[in-house]
């Protein structure tokens, strides 16, 4: 039976790392990041829910020098060094055709045929839905205790080319640096709004 976790919400501790004081750093402390690691991110991540469970993410993780080094080539000059001393990262993209994969995701019902014949339709799920992916990426990251360096400075086409050339249908999106960040990489936060900024009730 699932678990209910109503009115258990998290205490400040919890919500301080995932949130409040979680910030996105540019550079990164000489400290590794294990393949045991990189598989436990992914395990929370996985859970985050997904339109019709279509988990359309998928992800290349740059551990190596060399896998590094070549993802950088691809970034612009400020990105660069973010990518190459970060002990990992990682290369969100999405793949057009993941409705391939719906009968044994979401088998509850013929999924798959909402979405053949229509690659638009495709398209703009599988971006939206990635890209939660990621930031559930993130949020498991930061749970885990490590920090996070989003970024979007790369030449996709690029990346896509070298990274997915096996993978025709699949699009890389964004990419997230991630690792133990060093505090004297960062600014000051930027502001944050206040709730009646962009926000109403109706």
């Amino acid at each position: 039976m699932t678990k209910q976790f109503h009115d258990r919400p998290l205490g400040d501790e919890a919500l301080d790392q995932i949130f409040r004081e979680a910030r996105s750093y540019n550079g990164w402390l000489d400290k590794p990041v294990s393949e045991a690691q990189i598989e436990a991110i992914y395990e929370l991540a996985k859970m985050g829910p997904t339109s019709a469970n279509m988990q359309p993410a998928r992800l290349v993780w740059c551990k190596s020098q060399e896998a590094k080094d070549k993802l950088a080539e691809f970034a612009s000059e400020n990105n660069k060094k973010k990518i190459r001393t970060a002990p990992v990262c990682v290369i969100i993209g999405y793949d057009i055709d993941f409705h391939e994969e719906l009968p044994w995701l979401f088998p509850h019902t013929d999924a798959k045929s909402w979405f053949e014949g229509n690659e638009a339709l495709r398209k703009e799920g599988a971006a939206r839905n990635s890209a939660l992916q990621g930031a559930y990426l993130m949020l498991a990251a930061r749970s885990l205790g490590l920090d996070c360096g989003p970024m979007s400075g790369v030449d996709l086409d690029k990346v896509t080319a070298e990274f997915f050339a096996d993978e025709p249908r699949v699009k890389a999106d964004w990419i997230c640096s991630i690792g133990y960040g060093d505090a004297t990489s960062i600014f000051g936060r930027s502001p944050r709004p206040e709730f009646a900024k962009f926000n109403r009730i109706a």
